[in-house]
């Protein structure tokens, strides 16, 4: 069986080499260096603090002094937003400061101890939402999987610290405030989206922990639901397959909330049209990858009998465009070991479709070339002629 890929998707953040221009600028057009001008610029540069059990107390002392700070100017000033916006700023400015952790994945551990992380974790639903924003990109940053993949020890105590002072349940309830309209929340919707598949890679359990507690299912459905297609549809589709690949309880719970249905009206759009582009490709695939971690289940098959399924992956395979070897692949999952599927496919005339696909060596070469290996046609062919 063929399950989602898991992949990075962490943008790579570009650097700005702010150094070297300040250093030419200390160097006029005759090639001479001006060392007073040279001076200052190294005075005013940022020393680099290694990054110890000394730096982390002073980084942690100075972001929990601001936080408090922010606290007591709200809960003093509710209704004057301009007393307590310097003590954002500054709260703002402190968690910046912290993303430099992410580089020293040895002191998780002590982190943990100093008793930070549910600080962090509140800072969620902090009620101005760029704090919140701040929030779930240093939660990225801090669980990001290049720099866990060598601390395994590390990680999973940062992450069971995490889980343990509800990360899971804050994070999906700023997910449902953000709105894809603004660019700055859209963006942190990915992060969301990157923070949760960082976790579930440190630990493969919060996959159904995540979707036990939270409503996290119900988001990725009707993300993937809109027709309009974006870059957080497309890791939408993905971390639906993540969760469904290897959960059955997953599986039945997406299949009780109509999941089945959405599923087949998602790759609906797809049944007479090509993706677009690379990434809407790696979408179609992703959303055929949910479909067949859904069919897995017989609850599941019988909905998808119900639904409608059948005939519409028997119009995909017709259309023959890209979504086709991926239809004969569901098709594959229904029918295994569910004769009412089988049946469905004869009645419609699924094998005149098939048959006819078998006849052509131009689709049995396209098929070799889009049917994961161990998923043929013959396969379900022969469960719908032993029917």
């Amino acid at each position: 069986m063929e399950v989602a890929r898991v992949r990075n998707h962490a943008p790579k953040r570009k650097r700005l080499d702010s150094d070297a221009s300040e250093t030419d600028a200390a160097i006029n057009r005759n090639g001479d260096i001006d060392l007073s001008l040279l001076e200052a610029i190294e005075k005013s540069q940022t020393p680099l603090e290694v990054l110890d059990l000394k730096t982390l107390k002073k980084l942690v002392l100075g972001f929990e002094r601001r936080l408090r700070d922010n606290i007591a100017a709200r809960l003093k000033y509710p209704d004057l937003p301009d007393k307590f916006a310097d003590t954002e700023i500054e709260l703002h400015e402190e968690i910046q400061k912290l993303r430099v952790l992410a580089g020293a994945p040895e002191l998780y551990p002590d982190m943990v101890n100093l008793n930070v992380i549910p600080s962090i974790v509140n800072l969620l639903a902090h009620d101005n939402s760029d704090i919140a924003v701040d929030a779930v990109n240093l939660l990225q940053d801090l669980t990001d999987e290049d720099i866990l993949e060598d601390n395994d020890e590390p990680a999973l105590v940062l992450v069971d610290a995490l889980v343990e002072n509800n990360v899971l349940e804050l994070l999906v309830q700023n997910l449902h405030r953000l709105s894809d309209n603004d660019p700055d929340e859209a963006a942190s919707a990915y992060s969301t989206l990157a923070t949760i598949e960082n976790l579930i890679e440190v630990k493969p359990a919060v996959a159904e922990m995540v979707c036990e507690r939270t409503k996290l299912l119900r988001w990725l459905l009707g993300k993937i639901k809109v027709r309009e297609f974006d870059g957080n549809k497309q890791y939408a589709s993905e971390i639906l397959a993540i969760l469904l690949q290897n959960s059955t309880a997953n599986q039945k719970r997406l299949g009780q909330m109509n999941g089945v249905d959405v599923v087949l009206q998602a790759v609906a759009m797809y049944k007479s049209r090509d993706p677009k582009s690379s990434d809407e490709e790696e979408m179609v695939e992703n959303l055929f990858d949910c479909l067949c971690c859904l069919l897995m289940p017989l609850e599941n098959k019988e909905r998808f009998v119900i639904a409608e399924g059948v005939e519409l992956m028997i119009i995909i395979m017709k259309q023959k465009k890209l979504a086709y070897g991926s239809a004969i692949r569901a098709m594959d999952f229904a029918m295994t070991k569910y004769p009412p599927a089988c049946e469905r496919f004869v009645d419609v005339l699924g094998l005149k479709t098939i048959f006819a696909a078998f006849m052509d060596p131009f689709e049995q070469e396209k098929q070799e070339r889009t049917i994961p290996r161990g998923v043929g046609g013959a396969d379900f062919v022969t469960d719908c002629i032993i029917i």
